[in-house]
């Protein structure tokens, strides 16, 4: 066997793929702020309207960048439509959890959903994959389950949200990583699935018939605003794991939750009570293991059969 070189220490060369990185989750994790402008409005309205909004955006985008003849090959297969319509049911799941969570004053478990949403993907890489835990990963997942526990059992109100957001995009996650689908056409077939049963929401809420878009302009305008705010950071992140190691995009991952946190704590005033600092400082300890972990196995030597 022939050892090769260590690789360089994690050091970002691709400055545009940082800034994308950076970008998609800097736009997720001030997500709060933006609702917070539409909190009067229904929940399912939001959705309602972001689903659709997005939908027309990817309808422009797709046919721009020439993805049309990839788009009509994923709505003819059968078998990737049916992949397609349960990530569908995840994210649209997930979207609805995150909304009504910043809506009924819960981005504290919103942030604590995301926060162990990358120790749940390596619980289901176990489960589903049949990949082993190393002992510094079970330690971090041990360490996640404690504070997870801790909640449950001190302050349980919100942990639903918490547990919805986390194993939604994880499985919405795994679904994705077996579909045989690129990022933007897989992301058209989920809207359009999601699309019609939007749409009917939207006319039944509306009065004698007519579409519900909001009350007034204003309104109207910032529900028009959740389209790009939904397609901008998932095509910023698609574009950057393109340029970045999976590392690199794995730390990067923890902007968002951590801005959400920021936010609840600071401009939403949500109390964080002694449960919910034990389980925080749980899963982030777990967090910091589970990184630091990481990194050393990516500086790892690897080893190949010498020739």
């Amino acid at each position: 066997m022939t050892r090769l070189p260590a690789p360089e220490p994690i050091i970002v060369r691709d400055t545009r793929g940082l800034l994308q990185g950076v970008g998609a989750y800097l736009i997720w994790g001030l997500l709060p702020i933006f609702l917070g402008l539409i909190a009067q409005v229904d929940g399912l309205e939001i959705i309602a309207n972001r689903i659709l909004w997005a939908l027309a955006i990817l309808l422009v985008v797709g046919p721009a960048l020439g993805r049309t003849a990839k788009l009509r090959a994923a709505l003819g297969n059968p078998r990737l439509m049916a992949t397609l319509m349960i990530s569908a049911l995840l994210i649209g799941a997930n979207w609805t959890g995150y909304v009504w969570a910043v809506l009924h004053q819960h981005v504290l478990a919103a942030s604590l959903g995301y926060f162990l949403n990358p120790l749940i993907n390596v619980l289901l890489g176990t489960m589903l994959l049949g990949e082993r835990l190393d002992r510094v990963q079970g330690i971090a997942v041990a360490l996640a389950a404690a504070g997870v526990a801790i909640l449950a059992a001190e302050a349980p109100d919100a942990l639903w949200v918490s547990l919805l957001l986390a194993f939604s995009f994880a499985f919405y996650g795994y679904v994705r990583k077996r579909a045989p689908v690129e990022p933007i056409e897989g992301l058209t077939v989920e809207t359009l699935l999601l699309a019609l049963p939007a749409f009917g929401y939207l006319v039944w809420l509306g009065e004698q018939g007519s579409l519900s878009f909001g009350s007034d302009v204003k309104t109207t305008l910032l529900l028009m605003t959740m389209g790009p705010l939904t397609v901008t950071p998932l095509l910023l992140f698609a574009a950057a794991a393109r340029r970045l190691r999976l590392t690199t995009l794995g730390l990067l991952q923890y902007i968002a939750p951590s801005l959400q946190f920021l936010i609840a704590v600071t401009l939403f005033h949500e109390p964080l009570s002694m449960p919910h600092l034990a389980c925080f400082v749980l899963i982030w300890a777990g967090l910091v293991l589970f990184a630091l972990h990481s990194i050393r196995l990516a500086r790892r030597p690897v080893l190949v059969p010498a020739r």
